[in-house]
């Protein structure tokens, strides 16, 4: 018989299911229209569920407290329009790079050089800020990371030279665009993003359950037992928090293709760093299916909330959708922590495979009778 917190998962699953097809789908009455505005809503969870992927590799399993996300999913995207689009015209435009004409004529090798340059100059900027930081205590940490990142999008604004300052950076090139019709392109765009995230989401999953991934999970339990069985503790720490921010700057590269247009006000603490670690806490830290299933919950209930604008609403809401809906988020962690403080989909214990198999049929043979 299925226990009754088993079904809470499902149910609100299901419930911002019913939310995401039904609110669109009574105001047009068209399931292909439904379609087409549900594919680039999918298609941005699905690189916010790169984020949380991310995120879970530094806090799920490492033990690292980020709250600075917003600097490694901002660089990634302004550094994959340095790299795909044209040189700068310098008259209103202005920007370092543009290597996007050099990179060939198609569309797609922009795009894939793009992702693992957004990817490497998160990766380059996790390095710079883990040697200095990590030994800090958590709180002390998340103070530090917050001001890098605030630090960070002030040298955008600021220096006008770099990535075109307030105005921002347009007209990403939208990768493979040749191969389907424009109105058509949506849907390969949540192909492309929907198969990166199944990539990712497998080799992290295979890194987590390897013997690198086991010595993560040590860190984050106890680092003085970890340093005692003769676990360089300070090299694994860097090593989760520099993956986590490559995953997150290759995230932040595919936002930029998929808005065409980036500037500073795309990047708050809110929107890059508090969203994120609300979808980890909702889905499960520790659990790579839990950061999805947690993005797909906030970001689909922060979509519908958006949809009700869009209704008569009563004078005392008309209005107030955008501070309720903020409100909202608020009290989803709230309640999540209240009912199961570990998420959605918590984290499972798992010393090994083996060491659970031995164990189950060593159990199995104890039930059997005795002849």
């Amino acid at each position: 018989m299925t226990k009754p917190s088993r079904l809470v998962p499902i149910v609100i699953v299901a419930f911002v299911t019913l939310l995401l097809v039904g609110l669109p789908l009574q105001r047009t009455g068209s399931f292909s229209t439904l379609i087409g505005f549900l594919a680039p809503t999918v298609a941005t969870m699905a690189i916010f569920a790169i984020v949380c992927v991310g995120l879970n590799v530094q806090w799920g399993y490492t033990g690292i407290f980020n709250f600075g996300v917003v600097a490694f999913f901002m660089v990634g995207a302004y550094t994959a329009g340095i790299v795909a689009k044209a040189p700068a015209d310098g008259e209103f435009v202005t920007y370092v790079g543009g290597f996007g004409n050099a990179l060939g004529g198609n569309d797609w090798l922009p795009f894939i050089v793009a992702l693992l340059a957004a990817g490497a100059a998160a990766g380059i900027l996790g390095l710079l800020l883990a040697w200095p930081t990590l030994r800090l205590r958590d709180d002390y940490l998340a103070i530090a990371l917050i001001g890098a990142a605030e630090v960070l999008r002030r040298v955008v604004v600021e220096e006008t030279w770099l990535v075109n300052g307030s105005r921002g950076l347009g007209g990403f090139p939208r990768p493979l665009a040749s191969l389907v019709a424009p109105e058509h392109y949506r849907y390969l765009f949540l192909a492309i993003v929907v198969g990166l995230l199944i990539v990712i989401y497998a080799l992290v999953e295979l890194g987590i359950r390897s013997p690198w991934g086991r010595v993560l999970r040590a860190l984050r339990e106890d680092e003085a037992a970890a340093a005692a069985s003769g676990k360089d503790v300070r090299s694994f720490k860097v090593q989760g928090f520099v993956l986590g921010a490559i995953i997150m700057g290759i995230a932040g590269g595919l936002f930029g293709f998929q808005q065409g247009a980036i500037a500073p006000e795309s990047f708050t603490h809110f929107f890059g760093t508090f969203i994120f670690w609300a979808m980890l806490i909702a889905g499960g830290s520790g659990n790579m299916l839990g950061a999805i299933v947690g993005t797909y919950v906030i970001w689909g209930l922060w979509s519908t909330s958006l949809q009700i604008q869009g209704y008569d609403l009563p004078e005392f809401l008309d209005g107030r959708i955008p501070h309720l809906r903020d409100m909202l988020v608020g009290l989803i962690i709230v309640a999540v922590l209240l009912i199961n403080p570990r998420g959605l989909f918590p984290e499972t214990a798992q010393v090994s495979r083996w060491l659970d198999e031995r164990v189950a049929s060593m159990r199995a043979a104890a039930k059997r009778p005795m002849s």
